[in-house]
Order: structure tokens, then sequence, then C-alpha cells
């Protein structure tokens, strides 16, 4: 009988204690948002290749407005806009957070995604971090938990990407970042840190270089983003339904390959296009979901394709 209390008890205890854990976690996830001072920098520090020729550090700035679109229980959306001065608004990068999920979609090169299941039990207390690009089309993914200690949250992980925007159309000797991601909360708002592999994978991976990123988010007053806010108020019925269309797509859960581009353009191009389009009178979510679609289809490649009623 002791035996059994004493199971109980543990058991309730470790319940307790996994509560109060994923409590902190939606703390720290939820404390990404806000309006920031972003600086962007990015360095290469080490090449294996003695001839390897180095290029430029990256610097840049931003005002960035950083909000949940989507909560729930397991899972909190976080959308990214850029503010450029007093006129224009650019949909940035999207940050899904996931709760002992197991379905991921991987990226592994040249446009390909593919999908990977995880056990339940090696995803326990985890969060997966999904990371989108600007057409809520998939970029990378991760699971790990969150750390709580001495005065710190912080969460960390390792995952493959596609190379980022500030290099994709400027270089072609490597095809896949494998990326070092930390982002950790401050008393100022917020730091990604990262330590990147620049790989160029074909029968086998080699290394080019390595790089370190440091990107910070510095919290600003809230009225800098207003143009934000009242953009979104006026884009977020259509781009709610182009994440509906994208989780049809990862609901397959098969290998998601793209083509790189379609009549010289790429996807994000033409979803931004069809955003002006479909926002010109009132709205019609399932005609726009039609579009969208078709809009989608193209690219595809392989057996998947998105069906259109």
């Amino acid at each position: 009988m002791r035996i059994l209390l004493l199971l109980m008890f543990c058991l309730t205890l470790g319940t307790v204690q996994a509560q109060k854990k994923k409590k902190q976690d939606v703390e720290a996830i939820k404390a990404m948002c806000g309006c920031y001072d972003v600086s962007f920098n990015f360095a290469e520090t080490f090449a294996t290749d003695k001839d390897y020729e180095f290029h430029d550090n990256y610097r840049s700035g931003a005002l960035e407005y950083v909000f949940p679109v989507e909560e729930s229980k397991d899972k909190i959306v976080l959308q990214h806009l850029l503010v450029i001065g007093d006129s224009m608004i650019i949909k940035h990068w999207r940050q899904d957070w996931l709760y002992e999920n197991t379905d991921l979609h991987v990226f592994h090169k040249d446009n390909t995604w593919k999908y990977k299941s995880k056990a339940q039990d090696a995803v326990k207390g985890q969060w997966t971090q999904k990371v989108y690009q600007v057409d809520d089309g998939p970029r990378y993914q991760g699971s790990s938990s969150w750390v709580h200690v001495d005065g710190k949250s912080y969460w960390e992980n390792t995952a493959d990407a596609p190379l980022p925007r500030r290099e994709f159309s400027k270089r072609s000797d490597y095809n896949v970042m494998v990326r070092r991601n930390r982002q950790e909360i401050t008393d100022y708002g917020w730091v990604h840190e990262q330590d990147n592999d620049k790989v160029l994978r074909e029968s086998s991976d080699k290394v080019l270089a390595h790089e370190k990123g440091w990107n910070t988010y510095t919290k600003t007053d809230e009225k800098k983003c207003q143009l934000a806010k009242d953009w979104w108020q006026e884009k977020q019925a259509y781009w709610n339904d182009v994440r509906k269309v994208w989780d049809e797509l990862f609901a397959t859960k098969k290998t998601l390959e793209f083509e790189k581009k379609i009549d010289g353009k790429v996807l994000f191009m033409k979803l931004f296009a069809l955003e002006k389009e479909m926002l010109k009178g009132n709205y019609d979510s399932a005609a726009s979901i039609t579009k969208i679609k078709a809009t989608i289809n193209p690219y595809l490649k392989g057996e998947v394709a998105l069906v259109i009623n």
C-alpha cells in the first residue's frame, strides 16, 4: 500500500512539474512578441579549405513586429512583419511552436523537404520550432526542450535549411545551411544566435565554411509598429487561407519537392501578387483557397498535388 501511495505521489508530482515547466516554456515563446529594433549580423569565421575566399560580413537592421496569429493548448504561431519607413510592410518569416510534436518536414537539399516521424518518447517535454518562408512555405524545423536555468530561458537546436535569403540569389557553391540556432530571452527582448555550416551536399556533405550569426531583437515603442498592426488587419484573411492550403500539403506526410521558378518567377512573388488580387473587393475565402492551390500546384514536383474542388 505504501509503495502504491508513493508511486501515485511521484506521478502527481511529475505531472505538476511538467505543467509548471510547460507554462514557463509558453511564457518564453510569447515573450518574443512585440515591436523590435532588430540588428542582423553574420560573419564567416573559418573554412576547411585554405584557398577558400571568405565573403564579406553581412550587417543590416529593421523595425519588426512579432505577434501571435494562432494559439491553442499545444501550439503557438508567431508572425513577423517588417516595417519599412512610414508606408511599407513586408511579410517576413513565421515560426510555429508545437508541443511534443512528432511530425516534421526536414530540409534535404535543392528545394526538397522530406517527411520525418519522431517517436513520442523522443519529443517528451519538447517544442518543435517550424520556421516558414515569407510565402508560408517550409524552411527548417527541429525539436528541442526549452531550458530555464540560472535566470536564463533559451531553446537550442540544429536543423538543415536552404540558403538564407541574403545569399540564395548570390551563391551556388553550397546548397545546405546546417543551422545551430539558439533563441534566448533577454532583459531587452531576445537574441537569435547562430553557428552555421555552409555545406555542399551531393553524395556526401562537404563543409565549405563556418558562419557566426548574432541577431538582436530590442524592444521599442509599440506605437512604431501600428502600421504593421493595421496592415495585418487588412491582410490576415488571405494569409490565414494560405496557411490552410500549406497545411493540406504537410498533412500528406510525404516528401515535398518544388520547382525553383515557374515563368521566371519564384512562388512567393505569385502568392504576393494573388494577395492583391483577392483583397480588391469583398473577400471570398473559398475562391481564394481555389486560386492559392492553383498557384502552388505548378511548383510541386513528384506525386504530391493539391486537390482543387
